[in-house]
């Protein structure tokens, strides 16, 4: 009886120890301070501007391959500034959905694009591929300057469908151009706050 009751008594201490563990470390989050990555998305932001930069030093290719070894591929424009067509889709698309949010906040947002790599004509018209699109985002506060969230690195992916595909999505007027600024649009609009779908895609759609 003495070993039973010993054996007992140790095994409700063992009990006790690890239920105040596991009490401490779930308590643990709460008395971390708050970064700019885990507020991210705690902000009621009225995005007055913003304002977006692809550096000249990105490189850029028109070879006609399967996978250029560049910083910026597009095909979506007629031959041109590339640098320029590319600031110019995110611009628009800010336009379309995260300057659209009337938040709590009064902020302007700075995008600084490193990469944008979409498709070749040979690329498309065959076995098809994705937009790569990398840029970094800031956001300050438009009364004070301040920056209160960021820089923080977005990595996005937009499949390109291939070969028949690709030509049925131009048939239907999903051009590149179209696809981009949609996809842009939504996930701008939802980096800085927005829940369920942007306005300019609920309105495209209707």
């Amino acid at each position: 009886m003495v070993r039973i009751i010993a054996l007992l008594t140790l095994a409700l201490g063992i009990a006790g120890c690890t239920s105040t563990v596991d009490t401490a470390s779930r308590a643990t989050p709460l008395d971390m301070p708050l970064t700019a990555e885990t507020t991210a998305f705690q902000h009621s932001y009225a995005v007055e501007d913003v304002q977006v930069f692809v550096p000249e030093s990105l490189s850029v290719s028109e070879a006609n391959s399967f996978y250029p070894i560049a910083d910026i591929v597009w095909r979506g424009d007629l031959f041109g500034d590339r640098h320029q067509q590319v600031e110019m889709l995110f611009e628009e698309a800010a336009s379309l959905g995260a300057e659209t949010l009337e938040g709590d906040i009064p902020v302007y947002v700075q995008l600084v694009v490193n990469r944008f790599h979409g498709v070749t004509e040979r690329t498309r018209y065959s076995v098809g591929g994705s937009y790569h699109m990398v840029f970094e985002m800031t956001v300050y506060n438009a009364e004070t300057g301040v920056a209160i969230e960021g820089p923080r690195m977005i990595d996005l992916n937009l499949p390109a469908p291939g070969g028949q595909a690709a030509i049925e999505l131009e048939r239907m007027g999903q051009t590149e151009k179209v696809r981009v600024v949609s996809y842009l649009t939504q996930q701008l609009f939802e980096q800085l706050g927005g829940n369920g779908t942007a306005p300019a895609i609920m309105a495209a759609s209707s």
